[in-house]
This record gives C-alpha cells, sequence and structure tokens, in this order.
C-alpha cells in the first residue's frame, strides 16, 4: 500500500505516519509535512519522486500531475484503468491524508493584506481531497487529525469498510466545502447579498433535542467561541437562542452607563434595568416581572460579585451571563446544579454577519437590527417636547423595544422597564397588556415613557397610554392615520417622537 500525506494540521500526523510505516505502508510526502516526519525518524520519500518532476514556482505546483491524480483516481476494478497505470509507469496510491492551507485562521489576523490571503489559497490540495473522495471506494480519503485512530485500526484489521470509506469521504468534501466558502466571502466581502449564499460552519456537537423533545437538534459554527460555560449541564437549542437574544439586547447598553442586567423568557425581555451597582440593576429589572423570570435567562455586562450572586440566588434561573464572575460569587452560585453558569468571552453586536432564516425552497437573508438609537435625529411631532429626563427613558425604552417581539410596548423609567407587552395580534393589546403585568407587579406607570416598535395605526394605543399615566411616547411614525394619533396625544399632553424607523421582530 502507498499513503500520500500532505497537511497544513500537522497534529498526529508523526504518530499516524509511524502506525502507517508498522503496517507496511510506503510515505510519500511535501514540503513541510516531509521535513516533521523526517524529523521525527519517520521513513517517508518526496512526491517528486512520484512525478520525476520538481516543485515549481515557489511550491504553488507541486501535487498536480498525472502520476499522483491517475494513481488516486484509477478504478481498481476496471482493467483499462489499471493497464494505463501499467503502461506509464503509475503506482496506485491507497490512501490520501491531506488537509487544507489555514486560509481562515490567516484571514483572521488583523491586517492581513490580500496578498497574504491569497496564498493561502490551496490548489493541489483540494484537487487530491476532492479526486481521493470520488474514488474512496479504492482510496482512503482523510482531512481530519480525529480520524486518524479509526483509519489505523481498520487498515490493521485488513478492512476498511465501505461504510468508513463513505463517512470519510463525506467529511472531505464537507472540508473542502467549507474552505471554498471561506474563499467565497472574502472576496465578495464588499457586497451585502453576494450572488450566490455560500454558508459552511463545522457541527459542533448534537443537541439533546431541538425546541421539543420530538425533534432533532445541532449546533454548528463558533458559539463556543463566545461564550464559555463554567457550570451547568449541557445547553439545548433553546437555551442557546435565548443566550443570543438577551446577550444582544445587552450589549445594548454600554458599560459607561452603569451595570445593564436584562432577563428574558422565551427570548422576550422581562426585566431590563441600569444602576450602578448590580444588585441594584437586579432589584429594579425583577420587580417589572416577578413571575416569568423563573427559568429565565440573566445578563449583564459586568462583573457578577457575591451581593448580585446572592440575590439572583433566590429565584431559580435556567442560565446566568457575564463578562466574569467573583470567585466567591461563582461558588455559591454553582450550588444549583441545575443552573448554567456562562461568561460572554466576546460581543455579538460588532459582528455584523448576516440574519439567516430557512424556508421551503430557500432562504431569507438580512442585516442583522444593530444600530443604536440616536436621540439627536428623532423628530418631535407634538406640540409638547419632551424633557431631558423623558428623553433619557424613551432612549432607554427604544433600546429595549427593539428586543421584544413584535408587536412591542414596553412602558419604562429613565433607568427601567416597567411593563412589557409582546407577541400580540394588534398594537393595542399588547398595550393593554404591559399595564396590567406593571399593575400584577404594583407599579405605577404615572410619568413613565412608552415605547412601540412599530407604528400606532389608530389613537386608541395612545389614549390607552395616558390612561396609565405616560406622559411622552416614541416610535416610528408612518401611519396613514398618523395625523390622528398625533392630535390625540396633543389632546391628552403626551410628548411624541417619531423615530422614522421601525424595529419589528417577528
Amino acid at each position: 500500500m502507498r499513503a500520500l500525506l500532505s497537511v497544513s494540521d500537522k497534529r498526529g500526523i508523526v504518530e499516524l505516519g509511524k502506525g502507517l510505516v508498522a503496517l507496511g505502508v510506503e510515505l510519500f510526502s511535501t514540503g513541510n509535512t516531509k521535513a516533521t516526519l523526517v524529523a521525527a525518524g519517520v521513513p517517508v520519500q518526496s512526491v517528486s519522486e512520484l512525478t520525476n518532476f520538481p516543485e515549481i514556482l515557489d511550491g504553488r505546483v507541486k501535487t498536480l500531475h498525472p502520476s499522483v491524480h491517475g494513481a488516486i483516481l484509477a478504478r481498481r476494478d476496471r482493467v483499462t484503468h489499471m493497464q494505463t497505470l501499467a503502461e506509464l509507469g503509475i503506482v496506485p496510491i491507497d490512501i490520501v491524508v491531506v488537509n487544507l492551507y489555514p486560509f481562515a485562521t490567516t484571514i483572521a489576523k488583523p491586517g492581513v493584506t490580500d496578498e497574504e490571503a491569497i496564498e493561502q489559497i490551496d490548489i493541489g490540495g483540494p484537487a487530491m481531497i476532492r479526486a481521493s473522495a470520488k474514488n474512496h471506494a479504492d482510496v482512503v480519503p482523510v482531512v481530519s487529525p480525529e480520524d486518524y485512530e479509526a483509519v489505523l485500526a481498520a487498515i490493521s484489521s485488513g478492512v476498511v469498510s465501505h461504510e468508513l470509506r463513505r463517512e470519510l469521504a463525506a467529511r472531505a468534501y464537507a472540508h473542502t466545502a467549507q474552505y471554498d466558502a471561506a474563499i467565497a466571502a472574502y472576496l465578495s466581502r464588499g457586497e451585502v447579498f453576494p450572488p450566490v449564499l455560500v454558508a459552511s460552519a463545522p457541527k459542533t456537537r448534537t443537541l439533546r433535542y431541538g425546541e421539543n423533545p420530538h425533534q432533532l437538534g445541532a449546533l454548528y459554527g463558533s458559539f463556543d467561541d463566545r461564550f464559555r460555560v463554567l457550570h451547568g449541564k449541557e445547553l439545548s437549542y433553546i437555551n442557546i437562542l435565548d443566550i443570543c437574544a438577551v446577550q444582544e439586547l445587552i450589549e445594548e447598553f454600554d458599560p459607561r452607563e452603569g451595570v445593564a442586567l436584562a432577563i428574558v423568557k422565551h427570548t422576550n425581555p422581562c426585566g431590563v434595568a441600569v444602576a450602578a451597582t448590580g444588585v441594584e440593576a437586579w432589584h429594579k429589572a425583577f420587580a417589572t416581572d416577578r413571575e416569568a423570570p423563573f427559568g429565565g435567562v440573566i445578563a449583564l455586562n459586568a462583573l457578577v460579585d457575591y451581593a448580585l450572586a446572592q440575590a439572583i440566588d433566590e429565584i431559580f434561573s435556567e442560565i446566568i451571563i457575564a463578562p466574569d464572575f467573583a470567585p466567591d460569587a461563582l461558588t455559591l452560585l454553582m450550588q444549583k446544579k441545575q443552573r448554567r453558569l456562562v461568561r460572554s468571552t466576546a460581543g455579538i453586536s460588532a459582528d455584523q454577519h448576516l440574519v439567516v432564516h430557512s424556508i421551503p425552497g430557500g432562504f431569507l437573508v438580512q442585516q442583522p437590527d444593530r444600530e443604536l438609537p440616536r436621540g439627536e435625529v428623532w423628530e418631535c411631532v407634538t406640540e409638547r417636547t419632551p424633557s431631558p429626563t423623558e428623553l433619557q427613558a424613551l432612549q432607554f425604552a427604544w433600546r429595549v423595544a427593539k428586543h421584544v417581539k413584535s408587536n412591542a410596548i414596553v412602558y419604562t423609567a429613565a433607568d427601567r422597564t416597567l411593563g412589557v407587552g409582546a407577541g400580540q395580534m394588534s398594537r393595542v393589546d399588547s398595550a393593554r397588556v404591559a399595564v396590567e403585568k406593571a399593575a400584577r407587579a404594583g407599579l405605577s406607570l404615572v410619568g413613565s415613557v412608552l415605547a412601540s416598535d412599530a407604528f400606532f395605526p389608530f389613537p386608541d394605543g395612545i389614549e390607552t397610554a395616558a390612561h396609565a399615566g405616560v406622559t411622552a411616547i416614541v416610535q416610528p411614525g408612518g401611519s396613514v392615520r398618523d395625523a390622528d394619533v398625533i392630535a390625540a396625544a396633543n389632546r391628552l399632553g403626551i410628548a411624541m417622537i417619531c423615530t422614522g424607523r421601525r424595529h419589528f421582530r417577528h
């Protein structure tokens, strides 16, 4: 048997080489891979000895040769193929161990140039991988160090099963697909929506189930690079959705404004506050709704200290997310085995990835809704203008409303939510739900402000807000009945801001 080894990821390559040699396999290799094997005392020959042609163009061309690809692609069960190899003096290659140049790692480096990136576009590697995967009935394609042990065991047994060959071939094509996707994304990075949607992400793990136990679920991509589980059982499909939702919300608030704390249930905020300390923020946010947070997700933009941990520990929460935890706080919170503690290791708001939703036959794709509110460009459309305190509260409310499922209505003070109405079929129903929830929580809405994620189609929402005690409203505007809505606000003495931009979240 013959094997060709040419890898960028050299983990385990020496052990694999030694194992193959011990099984009587003749090794051929290229460049740095050969140097690594030789340095470890593994007998290996140069690919040039197969091709009788030297590497040229600074190594750009070394394996693109009939003596390599003929040896890989020849069907062993076709007499004509084997006769052709014999006539040309080509000996079949039975094992191809190849992984590709580190293109993704290269482009992730700050300040990388196009020239540096392009030099990491592998040509010969993908050709060999695809050739060996195509001919997996006769050739064993190996692209991952994680598969070396299984391959050695199979060769040692004398039979590399069809099932293993097919599995390795699938991984090989996935490897080249992911590689090509990274290159395509890099070269088309100036286009918001490229002509072809190219997306690729490695499977991180199989989840216990999807949204419900009868649905299968899996996690793909780099989620684990952003969130590290410090304690608790494995995250579920719904846990991950909630983590992403609450982290995106908490990043609306600059830590320089104070400690921001958000409580989310089923991706909807049920309490948000900003305060000088985590404990203060917790009590304000929790006061918004003392029922929904049980089994919910808590996130903040500051260290969880012991005082906050004691306060949070009074209820059961599925997940607590923070940039860090004080050691004594961590010890206390870890006493509940069912609770997950998660460190947010990298922000997500700066990530301008496209938002993709699968639909039958394709995908819906959009940019993320990440723009922060800027009060100076808002337009006051009423006779009364908001006071500085009201304007501060409106900016707070607007940031929260962005993250509430439509129809979204949020009543707030300048530093805390007071009532949240989410996902109702009519906007006035959301306004009423929020009022009812505030009443159940014992919170007065007198002097509060209101944010609506989209325009008011009728004055009834304004009237409901005024009856509850709202003094100022922020909404996009744009209804055919804007004049009626503004007239109602003027009649009721409410200041109203129109932003000209809605924030639907479906």
